[in-house]
């Protein structure tokens, strides 16, 4: 659905472009995620099972940055993975100001049980794109991604 707003030619790019890239990453994630409600997951706790489980053990605050979460949303997130036993938080021994969280086993047994079909349905959806186009998209996103450090 195109802008109906009467701005300048450049406005009206910009607004349908952000209208589009915004309504497709919706749908994309709605289409690539249902299946977490299969195992009582919500988008940013499997997004931090997947960075535990990759990355290994990282602290709030990176788990927050890389979520791209605010670490007062992550304090919950990780509240409600540690009530189902997923992950394990304990004080950094080097700076007590900082909590490790890391994934437990069954965290990485309930992880392992669908993360390939996860991955298969990230395929899935991404078909509808030659693989060109993928990764034409990729560079572009990564290109809008980086614009915050760069300023």
């Amino acid at each position: 659905m195109p802008t109906h707003y009467a701005g300048t030619a450049e406005e009206r790019r910009a607004l349908n472009a952000y209208i589009k890239l915004q309504r497709a990453a919706e749908t994309v994630l709605m289409h690539t995620t249902a299946h977490l409600a299969d195992h009582a997951l919500t988008t940013s706790q499997f997004g931090v099972l997947e960075a535990l489980y990759h990355l290994g053990t990282l602290s709030q605050r990176e788990l927050a940055q890389k979520l791209l979460k605010s670490t007062g949303n992550i304090s919950t997130v990780l509240k409600n993975l540690e009530k189902r036993g997923l992950i394990a938080r304990e004080r950094n021994p080097d700076d007590t100001r900082y909590m490790d969280v890391c994934i437990s086993e069954t965290g990485e047994t309930l992880l392992a049980g669908f993360f390939a079909q996860h991955v298969g349905g990230i395929v899935e959806e991404m078909s509808v794109l030659t693989p060109e186009e993928q990764t034409e998209l990729a560079r572009l996103c990564r290109k809008l991604g980086l614009r915050e450090a760069a300023t």
